[in-house]
């Protein structure tokens, strides 16, 4: 049988405010080639198909005509629900669904009643284990503890029972986790575009967990990662954010064999559009020629100059049209100061605002700039004498 494991869409996501609908079009049409090229049996989408719980129109629409052509196509396909995702959402009209070959599994009460194929080989059980929030399984399954490798392993030991059912059949299991050897493996694995699911900072669950199935297809992490031969993340199928612009995007297209895992491949998925970083003094970053390449791509700038540049972003589009994110890290600054308590006591508004541009810039208001606070501070003020004639009008109406 051959599998191919995605997940982590995150439909109608925004990269620092640039829209990725259109992007993650692309990377759909590129799925349905690998599943028609690479003659796909299974598809599995390991949660977070959408990027919030209540997603907007036109993302509710690609989802329906992704899963639309996933339907029509040669594979049957399983989802599972993320920690973005509304279950009930996700999951509305899945008794429908699963007559055209696409499974949404998104309720903790279905876990471990499997979706069940099969090939040469014999018997395969799909089990989809959707994002379990442990305070909502807690009771129902007599946790032992408040954190997610206990309710994943109560979520397992449901699948083991089903499985013990099915002499010689194999096993493939969804879940949408944070999954890692040990606690100091999991820093390295993170990126910043991933939502912390942490309860009481009990967010890891260990891998062993997941060894003893046919293929674990993982989701929540963005970042592709082998935790065994049999254990996966495939990731994002688009970055999110510039702690991922030394990922290779793709989906696992995986080969089941009688005896498990035969062999794993990365697919790699389009890339609307490269990411990098630079840094420097703006001067210097404007002139030198050999960042050239960064031109074309998203870009993430820090400056280093000693003081704030004026009109920083304004000079670095005019050269690297696409820069997305600028950090100012000055050059011989003293160490980071912990926040300055203000002193407003007998000082103007002007004043205040004066005094606050002056210790984040460490420089002082231009003349300009002087004028337009005091428009501001004046425009914001209350009309004392209006406010004295609108009450004495009330009384007199009264």
């Amino acid at each position: 049988m051959r599998i191919l494991h995605t997940s982590d869409w995150h439909l109608g996501r925004s990269f620092h405010r640039v829209g990725m609908l259109r992007a993650q079009a692309a990377y759909v049409d590129h799925l349905l080639d690998v599943v028609e090229q690479e003659r796909v049996d299974l598809v599995v989408v390991s949660g977070d198909v959408y990027d919030r719980a209540l997603p907007p129109v036109d993302a509710v629409e690609l989802a329906d005509d992704a899963f639309a052509r996933l339907a029509a196509s040669r594979a049957t396909v399983v989802v599972s629900s993320g920690n973005h995702d509304s279950p009930a959402r996700l999951g509305f009209n899945a008794r429908l669904a699963d007559a055209a070959g696409v499974h949404l599994r998104t309720r903790w009460q279905d876990v471990g009643t499997p979706v069940l194929l099969g090939d040469a080989h014999g018997e395969v059980a799909v089990h989809a284990i959707p994002y379990l929030e442990p305070d909502a399984v807690r009771t129902a399954w007599s946790l032992p503890g408040r954190s997610h490798e206990a309710a994943l392993t109560a979520a397992m030991a449901r699948v083991h029972a089903d499985l013990a059912t099915r002499p010689g059949a194999r096993s493939v299991v969804l879940a949408h986790a944070f999954v890692a050897g040990s606690a100091d493996a999991a820093p390295a694995m993170a990126c910043d575009s991933e939502r912390d699911i942490s309860v009481g900072g009990l967010q890891i669950a260990p891998t062993r967990l997941f060894t003893e199935v046919s293929y674990a297809a993982l989701g929540h992490l963005h970042g592709a990662r082998t935790l065994t031969e049999s254990v996966r993340y495939s990731g994002s199928p688009l970055a999110y954010s510039f702690s991922e612009a030394g990922h290779t995007k793709g989906s696992w297209l995986v080969d089941l064999g009688a005896d498990g895992v035969g062999s794993c491949e990365l697919v790699p998925a389009p890339v609307p559009r490269r990411l990098a970083t630079v840094r420097g003094r703006i001067d210097d970053l404007l002139a030198d020629r050999s960042h050239a390449a960064a031109e074309d791509a998203w870009l993430h700038v820090t400056l280093t100059d000693p003081r704030r540049p004026q009109h920083a972003m304004d000079r670095l589009l005019a050269r690297f049209p696409h820069t997305l994110m600028i950090a100012f890290e000055p050059t011989g600054a003293p160490a980071a100061r912990g926040p300055a308590v203000p002193r407003v006591d007998g000082r103007s508004d002007l004043d205040v605002a004066l005094g606050f541009v002056a210790e984040v810039r460490d420089l002082e208001a231009t003349t300009e700039e002087e004028l337009l606070l005091q428009l501001a501070c004046d425009s914001c003020r209350i009309d004392v004498d209006r406010d004295a004639d609108f009450r004495v009008g009330q009384e007199l109406s009264g």
